[in-house]
């Protein structure tokens, strides 16, 4: 892990901060990996029950580092490697269905327990993609969002047009990704860009994050496994899926757990997932 991207831990909480303040965490080839590589690590680790992505400074995320696109105008050639199917290609081939640069907002599906973005300040092109790569969002008031992907003469190729259609009416994802309109953060809620406004949206998520820490994890990740699925299964297997889910936990070790505790009103100790 580099320092790039940090991870604080606290009783099944992480709390991972993009550390790259001075650039608005503007999104380098170093940035692109270390992002992915924070959250395979928390993807892989049975004491995590939450987690919360933050950015450290002014800004969430503000897109792709704008020296990349300076030194593209300048020299007449792309300077971010879309092109090339090389191993240090941005689109080389990863174990994910997600290529390397969808890795940083791909990865958080693969996290099998809640990931709340904290968003502040700007969360532009890239950036935005990450965020929308979260389960839930919590914005500022004055943050500024935007598909700015059209302004460079690109389109969003960071998994965010599969994830923007899934959250937004499709015309609205039109709208935005043809004009790289900045939304703010009462609009962003109005357009399912972010889940509600928050003040100090780092602390609310932790305090989200903490209360989820007091839930099954088990249960955690059966909701989360079957509402991801929700959106491409049919019907059928949509009920199948929630069916075998819930006979799973029914019985479990922390699902009694759940029932003693909320009886015995106390905090629940449950057991790490297997």
């Amino acid at each position: 892990m580099t320092d790039l991207v940090l991870i604080d831990r606290e009783d099944g909480l992480a709390h991972v901060r993009l550390n790259r303040p001075d650039k608005l965490n503007s999104l380098s080839p170093e940035m692109f990996d270390a992002i992915a590589e924070a959250g395979r690590s928390l993807a892989g680790d049975p004491t995590v029950r939450a987690v919360v992505l933050s950015g450290e400074g002014r800004a969430f995320c503000s897109g792709l580092d704008f020296g990349n696109f300076q030194r593209m105008g300048e020299s007449g050639q792309s300077q971010v490697n879309t092109s090339e199917k090389s191993s240090g290609s941005l689109t080389a081939r990863t174990d994910a269905p997600a290529n390397r640069a969808q890795m940083p907002a791909h990865v958080w599906s693969e996290v099998p327990v809640p990931v709340i973005a904290a968003v502040h300040g700007y969360a532009f092109g890239g950036g935005l993609q990450v965020a929308l790569g979260a389960d839930i969002r919590l914005v500022a008031p004055d943050a500024k969002m935007s598909v700015m992907e059209i302004k460079w003469g690109l389109i969003p190729d960071m998994a965010g047009t599969q994830l923007l259609r899934r959250l937004t009416r499709l015309d609205v994802a039109k709208e935005l990704t043809f004009t790289g309109r900045i939304v703010e953060g009462e609009e962003a809620v109005a357009l399912g860009l972010a889940t509600r406004v928050a003040d100090d949206p780092v602390a609310s998520a932790l305090e989200m994050a903490r209360e989820m820490c007091h839930r099954s994890p088990d249960a955690l990740r059966a909701g989360k496994r079957l509402l991801n699925a929700s959106v491409v299964l049919d019907y059928e297997a949509g009920l199948q899926l929630e069916e075998e889910l819930q006979v799973g936990l029914i019985g479990s070790p922390n699902q009694i757990e759940a029932v003693k505790a909320n009886f015995e009103k106390r905090i629940p100790d449950f057991a790490d997932p297997a």
